[in-house]
């Protein structure tokens, strides 16, 4: 397998320059977008999550080495000549993020790893970097073992993986309001992603995108951001606490209690159906919070995140 560099090694140097060009704009405009403690969370959730991710790297690579073997169709890598098959691998690759992206909001287990990154009340470049620690135990790996299948080298793959990577950390900003029409048309942006941020109601469960809004609008799970409705961040039950170790695995440890305490068959649906359900209706789905919204009625009962 020919080797590529990782992109976002090269693209740490000017995320901790945005970074802290954004911290001096926010001190001068609004203080209130960065609180110390939130984004000392977030910085050291990035670090763990890089730590975790050194530390299952070689066994994700060997998986998609195993599973490359038993490739459809042979793409090289060389740009000259592959030229296409780059392009086509970035975009299948965005089209796969959305497929996981959209998952880890429907599916319990994987949003108990994604939970991490949606933790935070605030929403600046430091929240880009709030990533979970548990992805490899969540198998999110498993989405993109069909480009494996396809063809695509594993080094191209995860070259394209660390671009969308990169793409996806300058909208995490309050600090850019809209982009032109037809940027905001076709590319994910920082409107369309404080969307995906958002707990209020009309923002629930919409904007999955990493690169390419497009999934999006094909899929109907768009929302355009208003100014009559400002997005409120966090999840909707708020984790109200900056202990690190909490943040990392509090959905994994109610999981587990939901799981010991059901009846044997609900065991599973606390597992595999979405965030927020309950055997006995106790609690409220980000569906059922919605639709409460829309016919007017408020949501009382209390709702899992």
């Amino acid at each position: 397998m020919d080797d590529l560099p990782n992109p976002v090694t090269y693209a740490v140097p000017a995320f901790i320059l945005l970074l802290i060009a954004e911290m001096i704009v926010s001190l001068r405009r609004d203080k209130s977008r960065y609180e110390t403690r939130d984004t000392l969370t977030s910085l050291l959730l990035g670090t763990g999550s890089q730590v975790a991710g050194a530390a299952v790297g070689a066994a994700v690579v060997g998986m998609a080495v195993w599973v490359y073997q038993f490739h459809l169709f042979d793409i090289g890598i060389a740009l000259k000549q592959w030229w296409w098959a780059w392009i086509l691998c970035f975009v299948l690759d965005d089209l796969a993020y959305y497929a996981f992206h959209r998952s880890a909001h429907r599916v319990r287990w994987f949003w108990a790893s994604h939970v991490i990154h949606h933790s935070s009340q605030h929403y600046n470049l430091s929240t880009a970097l709030r990533q979970t620690w548990t992805g490899f135990f969540s198998l999110a790996f498993l989405f993109r073992l069909p480009l494996f299948l396809i063809g695509f080298p594993p080094a191209m793959v995860f070259f394209c993986g660390g671009l969308n990577l990169i793409y996806q950390f300058w909208i995490h900003t309050e600090a850019i309001g809209r982009m032109p029409r037809w940027f905001e048309a076709v590319m994910n942006t920082p409107s369309h992603h404080r969307v995906h941020h958002g707990v209020n109601p009309r923002y629930l469960d919409a904007n999955y995108a990493g690169v390419f809004i497009v999934w999006d609008r094909m899929f109907g799970s768009f929302v355009p951001e208003r100014d009559d409705d400002p997005v409120r961040y966090g999840i909707v039950k708020q984790l109200g606490s900056f202990n690190l170790l909490w943040a990392a695995v509090h959905e994994w440890v109610g999981i587990a209690k939901d799981v010991w305490s059901a009846p044997w068959r609900h065991k599973l649906s606390y597992m595999w159906r979405e965030p927020g359900w309950s055997h006995d209706g106790s609690r409220m789905t980000s569906a059922m919070i919605k639709e409460r919204w829309a016919t007017g009625r408020p949501a009382e009962e209390p709702a899992a995140e």
